[in-house]
C-alpha cells in the first residue's frame, strides 16, 4: 500500500522512499532500499552531502579506472551506512527491523559519480607512427 510517506507494510511505517510516487529518481537509476535511504539522507543533510561531494570528487580524481572508483565508493558508502545505523534515524530503525547484512552500494556510487563529477576527457588516440597524412 502506498501512503503519504511511501510504500508501507500493512502493519507499519514506510519501508522506503524509493516507492513513494513523489520520490526523486535521477537518471532512471534503480537504487535498493539501503542506497535510497543514504541518498535521501544526504539530500536532507547539507553538511553530510558536502562531505560526500568532496569524497566522491577526490576518489574520482585519484583513479583512472572508473571500476576501481565505484568499488572503493561502494565499500565506503557501506561503512557509512553501518556507522549511521548506530546513531541516526532512519538508519537505526531500519537496522533494527532489517538487520545489517552487507548490501551493494554500487548503483548509488555510480549515481553520485554522475551527479557530482565532471566526466574525464577521453584520451586522444595516438597517431600510428607508420601512417602518413
Amino acid at each position: 500500500m502506498v501512503g503519504a510517506l511511501g510504500m508501507q507494510r500493512p502493519d507499519g511505517p514506510a519501508v522506503c522512499g524509493c516507492y513513494w510516487p513523489g520520490a526523486l529518481h535521477v537518471g532512471a537509476v534503480s537504487l535498493n532500499r539501503m542506497e535510497q535511504r543514504v541518498y535521501d539522507y544526504l539530500q536532507g543533510h547539507p553538511d553530510e552531502r558536502q562531505y560526500w561531494i568532496g569524497k566522491v570528487q577526490s576518489v574520482f580524481r585519484s583513479a583512472d579506472d572508473l571500476h576501481a572508483v565505484v568499488m572503493r565508493l561502494d565499500a565506503e558508502l557501506w561503512r557509512y551506512y553501518e556507522e549511521r545505523s548506530a546513531v541516526a534515524s532512519p538508519f537505526k530503525e531500519a537496522a533494527r527491523l532489517e538487520g545489517l547484512r552487507r548490501t551493494s552500494m554500487k548503483n548509488l556510487a555510480e549515481l553520485l559519480i554522475r551527479l557530482w563529477t565532471e566526466p574525464k576527457p577521453k584520451p586522444k588516440p595516438k597517431p600510428d607512427p607508420g601512417s602518413e597524412h
